[in-house]
């Protein structure tokens, strides 16, 4: 299953699977997308991918498919862009040019669940040389709200770069390193923005939201603020700039699969200063926007690049 696509460019680089018992399914069913290879033509729907973007919400997907339909020039107003797993409700998928935005709901089993299936699709349709980039919101550790982060490394709890998963009983642990040039790229793409402050640093991924991220204000809490405060900053000493929940499955997963990978995440407050959200909607959704302005700008710029060299 780890072969090159028949016919593929000598340097082009396609996506792996690394499941032997795949070869002897007659059919491959993609059930939380409502796809199937042998329902859906998958090389004609989706072989001419070239960039996914991945987030949380459905809304947020569909917004950012409608954002980067302009930025590429290839919207049509007159028209709804559908969402291609109308036939589910777990996640949502929209599909303009050569960009596949699709929603992953919150968490590491959520986004863990829609990578298998996103890799297969991506594997079936024989799409090579695709950058996949999760954009998405975070609490930031001692930086200003507003801030994005363009991860380098997904670290544990314990603030080690690793993906820890028990399989068949036994602990599997997997690399979390993601792509360092495209990280820098997208660097150099946010100072040529100059619209917004952009770091790269380290980004922790927990199994919580409340708990798991030191906050005192969930149901439970076992802690004090200053046990609270101690944490959070040995993670700022161990570079850790924001927090989040799906970084590490997803930098394992796209690293196995042999996939660009990027994760760019809005701080919408410093963790440091409190847990509670109180920033107007508005300021939020204005945060909100930044990755997808980022990105969007990152993807116009290859676009242009390939079209120049062609």
């Amino acid at each position: 299953m780890d072969s090159k696509a028949e016919g593929s460019a000598p340097c082009s680089s396609p996506v792996y699977v690394h499941n032997p018992h795949l070869d002897a399914l007659k059919e491959d069913i993609l059930y939380h997308f409502s796809l199937g290879t042998e329902t859906h033509s998958l090389q004609d729907m989706f072989g001419d991918v070239k960039f996914v973007c991945v987030g949380g919400s459905p809304w947020r997907m569909k917004a950012f498919t409608e954002y980067i339909a302009a930025e590429l020039g290839m919207e049509d107003p007159k028209s709804e862009y559908p969402n291609i797993c109308a036939g589910t409700d777990r996640y949502a998928m929209y599909k303009v040019g050569p960009v596949l935005s699709v929603s992953h709901g919150m968490g590491i089993p959520s986004i863990a669940i829609m990578l298998h299936e996103l890799i297969k699709l991506l594997y079936h349709a024989k799409c090579t040389d695709v950058t996949i980039i999760r954009i998405g919101t975070s609490g930031g550790v001692g930086l200003e709200p507003g801030t994005v982060v363009v991860t380098k490394q997904s670290v544990d709890p314990t603030f080690q770069p690793r993906f820890e998963q028990v399989i068949l009983g036994k602990t599997v642990v997997r690399n979390t390193d993601l792509d360092q040039s495209l990280a820098e790229d997208l660097l150099q793409c946010s100072k040529e923005l100059n619209q917004f402050k952009t770091v790269v640093g380290n980004t922790m991924c927990t199994l919580d939201f409340y708990e798991g991220q030191a906050r005192l204000d969930g149901a439970f809490c076992s802690y004090t603020e200053e046990d609270k405060q101690d944490y959070l900053n040995k993670a700022q000493e161990a570079g850790v700039c924001n927090i989040e929940m799906e970084s590490s499955v997803f930098a394992a997963m796209c690293k196995l699969s042999g996939l660009r990978a990027a994760v760019v995440c809005v701080t919408l407050l410093d963790r440091l200063k409190g847990d509670q959200l109180r920033s107007s909607h508005e300021v939020l959704h204005s945060y909100q926007q930044r990755p997808q302005i980022l990105v969007g700008y990152y993807i116009k710029k290859q676009l242009n690049a390939k079209a120049k060299d062609s």
